[in-house]
């Protein structure tokens, strides 16, 4: 296994955990690990104006449910958002990271979403009315990028500064500009809280959002999110989507024991440590050079040979070891 695939190993079952978010009409908050995305919590957006309601929703109690999803529903989507990851960490979801696309990435929000004890990964909007302390100074990501000098060649990402977040509170964020696969004249801006992350752990983060986009396509053209129901209240358009996020909780259930290998518990990490204990260039760097040693010795005795042998199976992981010895020693008993 190479290195890439180790550190992905390793990345998988770490504590950093994510809340992913995403809507228009349908705010939607989702949990993942990595590996299997669950869907969290949902709100059907509608608007404050009276008169643009199609279909008016019965009244009911104000000390029901129903009342506030409908109060929530008429609010704004980034208030929104920051209830839904309220209601999220009050039922006990533990996560370390938000993950959202433009439409929310607010100075507010991340604000707010700090003083939660998250993290935010997301996109920024290339507005000159969201603003950063850059230099001292108040600028947008595009006076940032416009002014700084950008990386030559073909470098992962363009740019990456320092920047505070401004409001109550100053919070200090890294800016990574990366290019627009679908417009190379173009570039993209991803905004991090956390400034420990490297400019490459931020790119990676940020592409595990596309597990909503997967989710969403999974439930509207598998799971009938949008065909089944033809109703026009509100309250049953809510319960469908209840019963579509339980059917793809299933399946991700399911997913998860048949094809995940850390359903296999305890050994799963013990292979994953083993592993980790010498890396595929390492072992490939070994074997080299003790076929350059049985080469040098290739006219000296099988008791000359078998003199390094040992010291060349010590520094393998103790199953491969044992696997290459066993080899060996029936290789030489034949």
């Amino acid at each position: 296994m190479d290195r890439k695939k180790v550190e992905l190993l390793a990345k998988v079952f770490d504590n950093a955990h994510h809340l992913y978010i995403r809507g228009f009409r349908m705010l939607t908050l989702g949990w993942s690990d990595g590996v299997s995305f669950i869907p969290v919590n949902s709100c059907l957006l509608s608007t404050e104006n009276q008169k643009n309601r199609i279909n008016e929703a019965k009244p009911v109690s104000a000390q029901t449910f129903g009342a506030k999803i409908r109060e929530m529903a008429q609010s704004k989507a980034t208030d929104v958002m920051l209830k839904l990851v309220e209601e999220a960490q009050a039922a006990g979801i533990q996560a370390k990271y938000v993950l959202f696309d433009s439409w929310f990435t607010y100075p507010k929000t991340i604000l707010a979403l700090k003083r939660m004890g998250l993290d935010t990964v997301a996109m920024v909007k290339k507005a000159d009315t969201i603003q950063f302390r850059y230099q001292e100074k108040m600028v947008s990501d595009k006076e940032i990028f416009r002014r700084s000098r950008k990386r030559r060649g073909r470098a992962k990402y363009l740019l990456s500064v320092m920047v505070e977040v401004c409001g109550e509170t100053n919070l200090p964020a890294k800016l990574v500009f990366i290019r627009n696969r679908n417009k190379k004249s173009d570039y993209l801006v991803l905004i991090s809280t956390d400034t420990a992350l490297s400019e490459q752990e931020i790119i990676q983060l940020y592409g595990k959002r596309w597990d909503i986009e997967v989710f969403f396509k999974t439930s509207k053209s598998v799971l009938k999110l949008t065909d089944e129901c033809r109703s026009m209240s509100y309250d049953a358009m809510c319960a469908q989507t209840a019963v579509v996020f339980a059917r793809f909780i299933f399946l991700a259930v399911t997913i998860r024991e048949e094809k995940d290998d850390r359903s296999i518990g305890p050994l799963f990490y013990e292979i994953c440590d083993e592993i980790a204990d010498i890396t595929f260039e390492d072992a490939l760097r070994k074997l080299e050079l003790f076929l350059e040693k049985l080469v040098t010795h290739f006219n000296a005795s099988s008791i000359d040979i078998r003199a390094f042998l040992p010291d060349f199976l010590n520094d393998l992981p103790a199953d491969l070891a044992a696997l290459l010895g066993s080899g060996f020693r029936i290789h030489a008993n034949v």
